[in-house]
Formats: structure tokens, C-alpha cells, sequence
């Protein structure tokens, strides 16, 4: 996941959705999909605040990827043994903000 947030990190909003849409990792859908959140909660509070912000004037001010909760699982090995699987999850982070003219 850091590998594609790094991509996107202070690019415009409509750039890093080009680089997400055409990158071949699988961790860019849902980068992808926190990015649209990012933006769409940005027109909403300028919405309530009376405001109007364009998507074009917007760029990745701040994006990280923190370690999320791993679940534990266990598999099968052989001779009766048990191995654990750990299956890994992150927290996404992308704060969007709008160009100073």
C-alpha cells in the first residue's frame, strides 16, 4: 500500500485518480476508493460552509498508511503441525486540500 500512496502524495486530485486508475497494484482500488471519500467529504464541508471548492483546485496534501488490526489464522502442516497465517489489514489516510492562488 505505501508503495501507491507514495505515487499519489502530493500530486493534483485529478492526477493521482489517472495514476490509481492505470497502476497495476492491487492496493491502488482501494487508495482509490479513500480518495474519492477525501474529496467528496471536502465538497460537503464546503457545502455547510457556504462555500464552493472545485475538484480541479484540489491536490493530496497529506497521505499515509498506517498498520491496521491482523487477524490470526492457522493452516494445516504436515505432520499433524499447525502454522499461523497473518492476514494483515491498514488504515488509509488522505487528506485533501485546495491550491493557495
Amino acid at each position: 500500500m505505501r508503495l501507491v500512496v507514495d505515487q499519489i502524495r502530493g500530486k493534483s486530485v485529478n492526477e493521482a485518480y489517472a495514476i490509481l486508475q492505470f497502476s497495476k497494484k492491487n492496493a491502488s482500488e482501494p487508495v482509490g476508493k479513500t480518495l474519492r471519500s477525501a474529496v467528496a467529504n471536502a465538497q460537503v464541508k464546503a457545502q455547510d460552509a457556504d462555500d464552493f471548492v472545485d475538484v480541479d483546485d484540489l491536490y493530496v496534501r497529506e497521505c499515509f498508511v498506517d498498520e491496521g488490526p491482523t487477524l490470526g489464522r492457522w493452516r494445516a502442516r504436515a505432520q499433524g503441525r499447525a502454522a499461523p497465517i497473518r492476514k494483515r489489514t491498514s488504515h488509509i489516510t488522505v487528506v485533501v486540500d485546495s491550491k493557495e492562488a
